[in-house]
């Protein structure tokens, strides 16, 4: 049994054609696809990437707490940005030395990358042996005892990573090595997709530089579903275990407060005001019969009687501010 096809000039049949109908114009033949680039595949979506933005926002708000309390000496860390890119291209794309700290997060499978400036690290390592934090301009190496210094940092900087990342799941961070050129370390193949968050580093309010941290996809494929902006929203109302509010427990207690005690107001007038001198005195409304209001960090907290201890003028706590309470006492 034989068939016949009659082409037009564009060589395709009419009965052909007629089948092709139903795909519309051109344009709706586009709509229908879309382009994938197969060199450099998109594994992180827009949405993973936010979310791993947001997860690493919190972190640098810790780091920046925990190194400044370490140091003594204020230091700001802020998310720069959040790419994704080969390794190839993060590899030629970070400077050289600059010191890489690689660590697992286990259970998760692979290494990651732990980056960090010269300008940093230098003024990190200058404070650590008691120097005031001076920042190195000349980049070079680290000598032996910078080095185990510098393990020490990034081993802290590390369980942050550790904390911040345990509102996705519980893990463990470990430091498996330095090195001082990105060209001698390979946690991944060469076109293999990297998530790449970089942070700007101020140190003092005079010194810069940057810190980035290196997610193989492979680390992260099993917990790619919990990257979610959502999900890490969702985490955050977990109730502490007693353990974590120990822990929050004892980093207030070393907390500095100011405890101010009213003794009492009057109103005069702002000539009076200007014609006080020493010895005039100053009629309050309180009566010696008051408690007197103590406020912690300008916030009334408890009501306290007056007195003395070891000739020092003191004040004894005796009950709980109550806003209710000092409002009747003009009253009763």
């Amino acid at each position: 049994m034989s068939s016949s096809y009659n082409y037009d000039n564009n060589g395709i049949s009419d009965d052909l054609s007629d089948s092709f109908a139903g795909f519309g114009d051109e344009s709706d033949l586009k709509k229908s696809y879309k382009l994938y680039n197969f060199k450099r595949p998109d594994k992180f979506s827009k949405d993973h990437l936010r979310a791993l933005q947001d997860l690493h926002r919190e972190f640098s708000r810790q780091i920046s707490l925990v190194l400044t309390a370490y140091l003594r000496m204020r230091v700001e860390i802020d998310v720069v940005s959040t790419d994704q890119l080969t390794y190839d291209e993060f590899i030629r794309s970070m400077p050289s030395p600059f010191t890489i700290g690689i660590f697992e997060l286990k259970p998760l499978p692979g290494q990651i990358l732990l980056g960090t400036s010269f300008e940093v690290l230098s003024c990190i390592v200058d404070r650590m042996l008691g120097g005031s934090g001076l920042s190195e301009n000349k980049q070079r190496e680290l000598t032996v005892v910078e080095d185990a210094l510098a393990k020490k940092v990034l081993e802290k900087i590390i369980k942050t990573v550790e904390n911040t990342w345990s509102n996705i799941l519980p893990v463990q961070g470990e430091l498996i090595g330095l090195d001082s050129s990105y060209q001698m370390v390979q946690v991944a193949s060469a076109g293999e997709i990297v998530a790449l968050i970089t942070f700007e580093v101020q140190i003092a309010g005079k010194y810069f530089g940057l810190l980035s941290l290196c997610f193989p996809y492979p680390v992260l494929e099993n917990v790619i579903g919990s990257l979610s902006a959502q999900h890490i929203f969702q985490t955050k109302g977990i109730v502490a275990t007693t353990e974590e509010r120990q822990k929050m427990i004892q980093k207030l207690n070393t907390s500095t407060v100011d405890v101010n005690v009213l003794f009492g107001s009057t109103e005069i007038t702002l000539e009076e005001f200007l014609d006080l001198k020493e010895g005039d005195i100053i009629r309050l409304d309180n009566k010696t019969s008051d408690d007197l209001v103590v406020k912690i960090n300008n916030e009334k907290k408890f009501f306290a009687r007056p007195g003395t201890r070891k000739n020092k003028i003191c004040v004894k706590i005796s009950d709980i501010y109550d806003a209710q309470t000092e409002f009747l006492k003009d009253f009763i």
